[in-house]
């Protein structure tokens, strides 16, 4: 399907981003995963996990769109960086700071979308719902208890 858009090329080199950014995340959220210890390590590393085959999920869906409409999708990933800061709150503030990376560039893709491809939108809608979701859940993760 070709998609008729005066910002064409600007709307696939978000998704490769996204792709990209999604991959890494694979990446992230595995090294996360070896790294946790302590008391709270198993339901932790569990949720990374998640995490990780959720980031392959969101790549894939991505990559889908891209290929839906005739272009080509990335091979690269994302910047990775080792902080070697690997206590639990740390490695939570890099997650969250992941997060946001990926909630602006699918705010960004909706911006150039919106009213212009329904399916795009709502793609775009439905992946920031998901990353705002996870957002808080990792900030609820960073609160002390009371």
């Amino acid at each position: 399907m070709k998609l008729e858009l005066a910002n064409k090329d600007e709307v696939f080199a978000t998704l490769n981003q996204i792709l990209e950014l999604e991959m890494a995340g694979v990446v992230r959220y595995t090294h996360y995963s070896l790294m946790i210890v302590g008391h709270g390590r198993i339901p932790i590393v569990s949720w990374m996990r998640d995490q990780a085959q959720e980031s392959l999920t969101h790549a894939t869906r991505a990559g889908e769109m891209i290929t839906h409409f005739e272009q080509h999708p990335s091979l690269e990933i994302a910047k990775l960086t080792e902080t070697h800061r690997h206590n639990i709150d740390e490695i939570l503030k890099e997650s969250l700071e992941h997060e946001f990376s990926a909630l602006e560039l699918y705010r960004k893709l909706l911006s150039l979308t919106e009213g212009k491809s329904v399916i795009l939108e709502e793609y775009a809608r439905e992946l920031i719902v998901e990353e705002e979701t996870h957002i808080g859940e990792v900030e609820k993760m960073l609160k002390k208890p009371y």
